[in-house]
C-alpha cells in the first residue's frame, strides 16, 4: 500500500451515481491529531500492522464490554456507536464493494449484538450513498440499528459537532451509549458515551 490517500468514495462500484459526484460530496473531513501506534506518519502503513494495532485496541474494549453488558440495568437499552471508514470497514485496504469488515471490530460488534446491544453507525459519509453503506454493513455481518449520514447542510458543519449531535439523538431515543469506537478524534470528542476507544489512523494517513 502507498501513503497516498484515495477518496473512499471511489472504492464503491456504484453505477447509479458517478464517482465524480460521490467524491465531490465526500471530501474527507476527518483528520486526527493523535495516534495510538508507534508507526509515524512518514512510515508506510501495511495491512498486518494495522490489523495488529486494531486488535490491540479491541482487546482492551472487549473485557469492559463483557462486564458492562452483564451489568445491564432493568429497562436499560444499551448501544455502541461506531465510525465506519477504517473502523468497521476496511476502507483504505479493501478496494472493492462491498468493503470487507475490519475483523477485530466485527468480532466485538458480534459479541455485543448477540447480547442485545444495539449498534449505531455515525459517519461523515453523505446521504447519497446511505443505502449502499447500510447494505455493506449488513452484508459483512453488522446488525444495523441505526445509520447516521450527512445531508447537504451537514456537509458544511464541523464533523466533530455533527457526530456529537447524532450521539445525543441516540440518547434521546432512550439508549445508553456504553462505548464509542472510531479512528479519529472527531469520532470520539464531545462526550455522550461511557467509554471511547480510538483505533489507529497514523496521523491521518487513514481516513
Amino acid at each position: 500500500m502507498t501513503n497516498r490517500r484515495r477518496p473512499w468514495a471511489r472504492r464503491f462500484a456504484v453505477t447509479a451515481v458517478s464517482a465524480t459526484a460521490l467524491v465531490a460530496l465526500a471530501v474527507p473531513a476527518e483528520a486526527a491529531t493523535t495516534t495510538t501506534s508507534t508507526v509515524t506518519a512518514a512510515a508506510a502503513v501495511d495491512y498486518a500492522t494495522w490489523q495488529s494495532d486494531c486488535q490491540a485496541v479491541m482487546d482492551q474494549a472487549l473485557p469492559y464490554l463483557k462486564q458492562r453488558i452483564a451489568a445491564v440495568k432493568s429497562g436499560e437499552k444499551q448501544a455502541i456507536v461506531f465510525d465506519i471508514d477504517n473502523t468497521t470497514l476496511e476502507t483504505d485496504f479493501g478496494f472493492s464493494y462491498p468493503s470487507p469488515a475490519n475483523k477485530p471490530v466485527l468480532n466485538v460488534a458480534k459479541y455485543a449484538q448477540e447480547h442485545g446491544v444495539a449498534l449505531f453507525f455515525v459517519t461523515a459519509r453523505p446521504d447519497i450513498i446511505a443505502s449502499f453503506t447500510d447494505y455493506n454493513l449488513t452484508y459483512v455481518g453488522y446488525q444495523v440499528s441505526g445509520l447516521y449520514v450527512r445531508n447537504f447542510i451537514d456537509l458544511f458543519k464541523d464533523v466533530a459537532a455533527y457526530k456529537t449531535a447524532q450521539r445525543v439523538d441516540i440518547e434521546n431515543k432512550g439508549y445508553t451509549i456504553i462505548a464509542n469506537i472510531g479512528n479519529s478524534t472527531t469520532d470520539l470528542s464531545g462526550g455522550h458515551a461511557e467509554k471511547t476507544y480510538k483505533l489507529p489512523d497514523y496521523d491521518g494517513q487513514l481516513s
